[in-house]
């Protein structure tokens, strides 16, 4: 049987409600109202291609990957490594074994604290991070400030906008800055910061660069070349692909150089009683059995985005999003949070209905088959600079369509009728 390797196409199509078929789950109805599904930025719906790639996998080639010698396992490897390289050509990176399977960004980034970070951090030198992160891309460097005793330390971001510039960095750097460790993209108010100017200022001062993209790898065209960043870490599941697996992208002299994140099997080359020696990247940090479907997985999910064309991708959801902005802005006693011009912000929008909870609206919305998430969204520290607890976060993505947003209107209407005195 051949492999079951078979790129997805999307026969022409272009971001936007065309798409809604391609997703079996976009069929259901919820509370009896059509599924408007908005919490793209929590994790993305799954294309056809990429349940049959699942499916695929385990139904005719399922087998451990690597040294097996039999039909199966080859056929497994060769989807799994093919995988990578899908993905390495996906950001730009120059060979596929710049890529590192993980669990998701936040293995990505923990994998780098502990096997760089430990490894070549002193006391006293610092890590420079930002009051936009997701907590993946804070707790981390708390644990490895611990560990070494070197210092973390914040970019400040404006509550007027939470637009952050190359400047606002370049004034924080010191002799001691080691690493810069920054989201591209902000999960709740969709900043946008320049990761290129950044890279360039951080390494004239001999830091290595780190960036959480999340939510920017699924949403807009990426080159970690281009970007000229150390390390990029991703999930699959915010980009059609299924739950569990992500990847680290690293430059190859950073990672010959890094100890492996755990021991077991297929990160050896040999093994003695008195030692041990690792195989060559990637997969001195890949321990263990993977999960083989899941980068099978990914690749399909990359097939289905690169057949639409990030830019493509990125042009709708500005289009969505600046239709969102000016919609939401619109309602009383709705506040946004987070920069208004489309061009400095991704498809995430988060906003709170005055005197309402924002757990009550996602509640309300829910019962009109809207989808949204309503917290603080992993971002406790973003949170304070904003001067709340929680937001509502309204997220888009290929599949979505300005139906999609008049619903969300509609329904936060509702809402505020619902909870009006």
């Amino acid at each position: 049987m051949a492999i079951a390797d078979k790129s997805a196409t999307t026969d022409g199509k272009t971001p936007g409600p065309g798409l809604r078929p391609d997703f079996p789950i976009l069929e259901r109805r919820i509370n009896d109202r059509r599924l408007v599904y908005l919490d793209n930025a929590a994790s993305s719906q799954k294309p056809e291609s990429v349940l049959q790639a699942l499916d695929g996998f385990y139904r005719h080639h399922n087998a451990n990957v690597h040294r097996g010698i039999h039909t199966l396992s080859q056929e497994a490897t060769d989807l799994y490594e093919g995988a990578r390289a899908k993905v390495a050509a996906f950001v730009g990176a120059r060979q596929a074994s710049q890529i590192i399977w993980t669990r998701g960004t936040t293995e990505s980034i923990n994998l780098v604290a502990h096997s760089w970070g430990r490894k070549f951090l002193q006391p006293g030198d610092e890590i420079l991070t930002t009051e936009l992160e997701h907590h993946s891309n804070i707790v981390p460097w708390q644990f490895l400030a611990k560990a070494t005793g070197s210092v973390l330390k914040y970019v400040p971001v404006p509550e007027h906008d939470t637009l952050l510039g190359a400047d606002d960095f370049a004034r924080m750097f010191t002799p001691r800055t080691r690493l810069v460790a920054l989201t591209q993209m902000s999960n709740v108010v969709g900043t946008v910061l320049p990761v290129k100017e950044i890279a360039e200022i951080a390494h004239q001062h001999g830091a290595v660069v780190l960036v959480d993209g999340a939510q920017s790898v699924p949403h807009m065209p990426v080159d970690v070349v281009d970007l000229d960043v150390d390390f990029m870490a991703f999930s699959a599941h915010k980009m059609l692909g299924p739950t569990g697996v992500g990847a680290l992208y690293g430059r190859m002299e950073l990672l010959r150089t890094m100890d492996p994140y755990q021991g077991g099997g297929d990160m050896i080359a040999t093994v003695s009683m008195e030692k041990s020696t690792w195989n060559a990247v990637p997969h001195k940090f890949e321990a263990g059995t993977p999960y083989i479907s899941g980068p099978i997985g990914l690749g399909s999910a990359v097939d289905y985005l690169a057949a639409l064309g990030m830019e493509n991708v990125q042009a709708h959801e500005r289009e969505i999003t600046e239709y969102a902005l000016e919609s939401l802005g619109k309602i009383p006693r709705l506040t946004l949070y987070g920069p208004r011009d489309p061009l400095s912000r991704g498809a995430v929008i988060a906003f709170n209905v005055e005197d309402v909870h924002p757990h009550d609206i996602g509640q309300v919305l829910d019962s009109q088959g809207v989808a949204v998430r309503a917290g603080h969204h992993c971002a406790q520290p973003l949170m304070r600079v904003l001067g709340v607890g929680s937001t509502v976060r309204a997220s888009f993505y290929v599949y979505n369509s300005r139906d999609d947003v008049d619903a969300l209107v509609d329904a936060i209407a509702t809402a505020k009728g619902y909870f009006s005195d």
